[in-house]
């Protein structure tokens, strides 16, 4: 009998040396999600439970390169898209995907768990005009909603006006990802501007949460190239990331990671 190949997603996102977010959180999520994780690195970070102490990006050639050379031999089902520092860097992989023919998750990363910036404002104008349209699905969290539509959210009345504001730039759902709102439920919003999907789990008393968004929007693409609709993609995705939440561990001194292998214990 032949062995059967698994779902391929490709991420195209910069590493975390300290392993809990980017591309190391984006491929156990693939792991654990039963599809094969395949990555365009787009930059390095010097990175642990503390903050970011460094961040160097790749140039513009390395990444196309790298994911000419995935996607044109090996072959994608799905893309999530992560850390992307520049313009220039934006730019390129809105233009590689534009020449590939599936669903397309973008997490438009504008800062770190603990505050530091990953996106340089200069690139702010590429990732709506660029990046945005190629999305099937955007991700974008409370935080991120602001530097991008000028947004502050500040209740759930205030999350639906966000995602018409993030709808605009053209990706087909907007996912609002409201975690960062101060008391209730962890409440998310999903919308492709006609249907709404509310997903609420219970809010976890965990600071350890290093990586949910990567985890997210990787489980939302495991999702979508097992051939799952959107809504469904996201509410599996909703699922998992609350389940690495609450197991979420400490490391170091500071932020631990959530555990991406919660469903194995």
């Amino acid at each position: 009998m032949p062995i059967p190949v698994p779902p391929r997603v490709l991420t195209v996102a910069g590493s975390d040396s300290g392993g809990g977010a980017g591309i190391q959180a984006d491929l156990k999520t693939m792991l654990a999600l039963g599809v094969h994780g395949m990555s365009v690195l787009t930059a390095v970070t010097a990175q642990n439970s503390l903050g970011v102490q460094g961040a160097w990006e790749l140039p513009a050639e390395a990444v196309r390169i790298q994911y000419r050379s995935v996607v044109d031999d090996i072959g994608v089902q799905a893309v999530k898209t992560g850390m992307l520092s520049s313009a220039a860097l934006v730019q390129t992989v809105a233009e590689l995907l534009a020449d590939t023919e599936v669903p397309v998750v973008v997490d438009p990363v504008g800062v770190s768990k603990h505050g530091d910036p990953l996106l340089a404002a200069s690139a702010l104008d590429s990732v709506r005009t660029k990046l945005l349209p190629a999305a099937t699905v955007a991700t974008p969290n409370l935080d991120e909603v602001a530097q991008l539509t000028g947004i502050r959210v500040e209740s759930e009345a205030d999350m639906r006006r966000a995602a018409d504001a993030v709808l605009e730039f053209g990706p087909r759902w907007a996912l609002i990802k409201g975690g960062h709102l101060a008391a209730g439920d962890a409440v998310d919003l999903l919308t492709d501007g006609s249907e709404e999907h509310w997903l609420r789990a219970p809010r976890h008393d965990n600071r350890h949460t290093h990586g949910t968004g990567c985890t997210l929007a990787s489980a939302v693409a495991s999702g979508l190239a097992k051939g799952l609709e959107v809504p469904e993609a996201v509410t599996a995705a909703k699922e998992y990331v609350t389940g690495a939440i609450a197991a979420g561990f400490p490391l170091g001194g500071g932020i631990g990671p959530v555990d991406h292998a919660w469903r194995l214990h």
